[in-house]
C-alpha cells in the first residue's frame, strides 16, 4: 500500500482511496487504478492504494467470525474515513473478481457507523478486460453491488480493454483515451467529495 498523505476527515483536502488490482503485483488492474489516483492527487485530493498484493492477502469475509486480522481492519478504517473511493476490477469471465468482492464484502462492518457503509460517497468504477465483452456486465454488477451499500457510483465510469496497447516500457500510460476518461472519473470523485467534506 502507499499512502500520499495523512489520513485524516478533518482537512480540507478530500480523502480518496483506491481498491483494486489483481493478485499480480503491477497489474494492467492496479496500474489504470494509480493513473486514476494521480489524476485525483493533481486535483487536490489526498489519496491512499490498496493494491492487488495486499488484497490478495486478506482472509475470505465470513460473516459470522467476528474477529478481523490487522489489513482487514486496516482496509475498513482506511474506507471509513475515506471522502470518496475507486474501485478497479478485472472483469474475471464477465463478473467481478472474487479478490475484490471479498474486500467489498468487509465493508459490512461499517453498518453501524454514523455514515453507514459507502453512504454519502462518491464511488468511480474501473473494470479492465482482455477484450470488450466481460467489460459492461461487470460494471453493471459492480454498480449494482457499490448501490447495495448506499454508495452513488459516478455517472461515469471507465471500462479498458487490456488487449489494446495501454502502457509503453516504462510503464506510462500512453493510451489517450484511458487517459481522458480515467482524469474525468477521477474529477467526478474528487468534485462530488468536496461538496461533501
Amino acid at each position: 500500500m502507499t499512502e500520499n498523505d495523512a489520513v485524516s476527515r478533518s482537512g480540507q483536502r478530500p480523502f480518496i482511496v483506491g481498491i483494486g488490482g489483481t493478485t499480480k503485483p503491477n497489474s494492467s488492474t492496479e496500474r489504470v487504478l494509480s493513473v486514476a489516483l494521480k489524476a485525483a492527487e493533481a486535483l487536490g485530493a489526498r489519496t491512499h492504494l490498496i493494491g492487488g498484493p495486499f488484497l490478495a492477502g486478506l482472509p475470505i469475509y465470513a460473516p459470522e467470525n467476528p474477529e478481523r486480522t490487522d489489513a482487514q481492519r486496516e482496509l475498513v478504517e482506511l474506507v471509513r474515513q475515506a471522502d470518496g473511493v475507486l474501485i478497479a476490477t478485472p472483469a474475471y469471465h464477465a463478473g467481478i473478481s472474487g479478490m475484490i468482492k471479498n474486500a467489498i464484502d468487509l465493508l459490512e462492518d461499517l453498518r453501524a457507523d454514523e455514515r453507514p457503509y459507502l453512504d454519502g460517497r462518491a464511488i468511480g468504477i474501473i473494470v479492465t478486460a482482455f477484450g470488450w465483452q466481460g467489460g459492461g456486465t461487470t460494471l453493471i454488477s459492480v454498480r449494482t453491488i457499490i448501490h447495495a451499500l448506499r454508495g452513488w457510483p459516478t455517472p461515469l465510469a471507465v471500462t479498458l480493454n487490456t488487449a489494446e496497447p495501454l502502457f509503453d516500457e516504462t510503464g506510462a500510460c500512453t493510451n489517450e483515451k484511458a487517459v481522458t476518461g480515467l482524469g474525468l472519473l477521477a474529477a467526478q470523485v474528487v468534485g462530488f467529495a468536496n461538496r461533501t467534506v
